[in-house]
């Protein structure tokens, strides 16, 4: 971790420095954050609760020898509202990365590995007649880590921000899904043939035509080719798919190279509440002997499940929607922040965010070992 973080520039003058290091500085963010730190305030009071010890491995010793002082909100907050937010959020994606492989080969019937394209308003970030902040990241299905995140400022420019976000990616034999507004058909074929990936389009009703086309297709005479149900969450949830080869019967559709369209329908019964149905219409440049429905099905629920797994964690644990930090990079920054907390547990197989941030900020020094700075966490019988 602190390899990656050291690529990050320090925006801070050479002058006056309490600190001379920023990873120092990160470091103690990164940690706080998967401590389950919402704020800077939070942020600060971890460093203050630390131990020497845990300042000592973080580093602090050897660049302050004597003065051992976590730094002030003042000091984090200067720092995170000018640091560089793409050099931290590649930074951050390079060492997810490391962990989770989305490379092109899989092994035996397993299904190439997914990519979501999603964006997420920065609510509380909006101040004085300005707008909110909005984030595109590229977030793996399974586990839930995100790659790659990108401030496009208004949900209007996720479209041209989609490109960008990906480029740095190698996406070679991964399949990508994203909403169809996002993309354009120069974005899609660059995927395509450039990027060597496949693709699945959710197409909602803001793309009237693709819309119109899809849904006017004889799907009654279409057999269900899958159907899964399960209970969770005290509610119930089936799903059925069909598929149809659109080569024929869609000719002028305007997602290049697309092989099949999906047609994804959904009950849901939750306790006391009306059964709620739902269909969802996609396509895709993936063909019957490179993913079965039942793939094709996961693909469409697990960009679903970005929603649960990432945004919603982010608003309910971490508390991002009630944020009101509007400085400078420091809502993206602290976006970032959380992205690599929920990351990196998720890499270590947590599936309760929650209760794992609260077991590791009763004793802080279990945050140094989630980061590898240490081989085993500093107390005894943990």
């Amino acid at each position: 971790m602190r390899a990656h973080l050291q690529r990050v520039p320090d925006p801070r003058s050479r002058r006056g420095r309490w600190y001379p290091v920023l990873v120092f500085l990160l470091l103690i963010c990164a940690c706080a954050v998967v401590s389950g730190a919402r704020t800077i305030t939070e942020i600060t009071e971890w460093g203050q609760r630390a131990s020497n010890g845990v300042l000592e491995e973080l580093g602090i010793r050897r660049h302050l020898p004597g003065r051992r002082r976590a730094p002030s909100k003042a000091t984090l907050t200067r720092l995170l509202a000018a640091l560089d937010g793409d050099a931290l959020d590649a930074a951050i994606g390079a060492y997810l990365a490391q962990d989770h492989h989305t490379d092109a080969a899989t092994t035996g019937s397993a299904p190439p590995p997914a990519i979501a394209v999603d964006g997420k308003a920065l609510t509380g970030s909006a101040h004085r007649g300005r707008r909110h902040r909005h984030l595109l990241s590229a977030v793996t299905h399974r586990p839930t880590v995100t790659l790659a995140q990108r401030e496009v400022g208004a949900k209007t420019n996720e479209t041209a921000a989609s490109r960008p976000l990906l480029e740095p990616l190698d996406l070679t034999g991964t399949v990508v899904t994203f909403d169809a507004l996002h993309s354009v058909k120069d974005q899609v074929r660059w995927l395509v043939q450039e990027k060597k990936a496949h693709y699945i389009a959710v197409i909602k009703g803001n793309q009237p035509t693709a819309s119109s086309q899809l849904k006017a297709l004889p799907w009654e005479q279409v057999p269900v080719a899958h159907t899964a149900s399960g209970t969770g969450h005290g509610r119930r949830e089936s799903r059925s798919v069909k598929t149809m080869a659109i080569a024929a019967n869609l000719g002028g559709i305007a997602f290049p190279q697309a092989r099949l369209a999906l047609r994804v329908h959904r009950r849901r019964q939750e306790p006391g509440k009306r059964q709620t149905r739902e269909t969802v219409y996609a396509v895709t440049s993936l063909d019957t002997h490179q993913a079965s429905p039942s793939d094709l099905g996961g693909y469409v629920r697990g960009h679903w499940a970005i929603e649960n797994a990432s945004h919603h964690v982010r608003d309910v644990v971490f508390a991002e929607d009630a944020s009101t930090v509007h400085t400078g990079s420091a809502p993206r920054v602290m976006a970032a922040l959380r992205n690599l907390a929920i990351g990196r547990l998720r890499l270590l197989g947590t599936d309760n965010i929650a209760k794992t941030t609260r077991a590791i900020r009763d004793a802080p020094e279990h945050a140094l070992w989630i980061w590898g700075i240490t081989d085993s966490p500093l107390l005894p019988g943990t």
